[in-house]
């Protein structure tokens, strides 16, 4: 019996398209959310991993929309080839199935997951530091503060919740609660811009 093509596939925000991913590709199930890619805590990642079975193939567009650092990638690929999966991304075309060990194309994904890793922490970097200066002049970036010091405190906590829920419960984006839960929403409240 064949095992199902099954298809993961995962933008960052609601603005971003999903059409470009896994076009073309026959699947009988596909896994679609949007929401950050920083960690695995992640409700239709983790249904779709639970769906999987083996001889089933997960079909995922490039390395950087399953993880976004090289332990949650390594340890996903590991669980799923050791139940008798196969996981496919079909940007890179490299195919793991825990039967063909090929060194090198696991040396390919760990130089790939490495430099997502390394340039998602440079984005972050950049992100604070383009704040941090801002601040220093007076400015305050993008739409006035919604949240109190408090409010981003407990959202911090509730890594676990969804974006949504958190978004329609504390009455903003989507985007904010990304934001706070990346580190790049400011924790103290803006300083008033200078005349001049």
């Amino acid at each position: 019996m064949t095992g199902h093509s099954v298809g993961y596939i995962r933008v960052s925000s609601t603005d971003q398209h999903t059409d470009r991913q896994l076009d073309g590709i026959t699947l009988d199930r596909t896994f679609t959310e949007q929401i950050s890619g920083k960690d695995r805590q992640r409700p239709l990642l983790t249904e779709c991993l639970a769906y999987l079975r083996q001889g089933d193939t997960l079909h995922v567009h490039s390395i950087d929309r399953l993880a976004r650092n090289l332990m949650d990638l390594q340890q996903i690929i590991d669980t799923l080839t050791g139940r008798g999966v196969a996981v496919r991304f079909e940007k890179e075309q490299l195919v793991f199935d825990g039967a063909t060990g090929n060194p090198m194309q696991r040396l390919m994904l760990q130089m790939l997951g490495a430099f997502a890793e390394f340039e998602r922490s440079m984005i972050r970097e950049r992100q604070r530091e383009g704040i941090a200066a801002a601040q220093k002049k007076g400015r305050h970036l993008g739409a006035p503060r919604q949240l109190s010091d408090d409010q981003v405190t407990e959202i911090t906590a509730r890594a676990t919740d969804r974006a949504s829920a958190l978004a329609a419960e504390y009455g903003v984006s989507r985007q904010t609660i990304y934001n706070i839960r990346n580190g790049v929403y400011a924790t103290t409240a803006p300083v008033a811009a200078k005349r001049v």
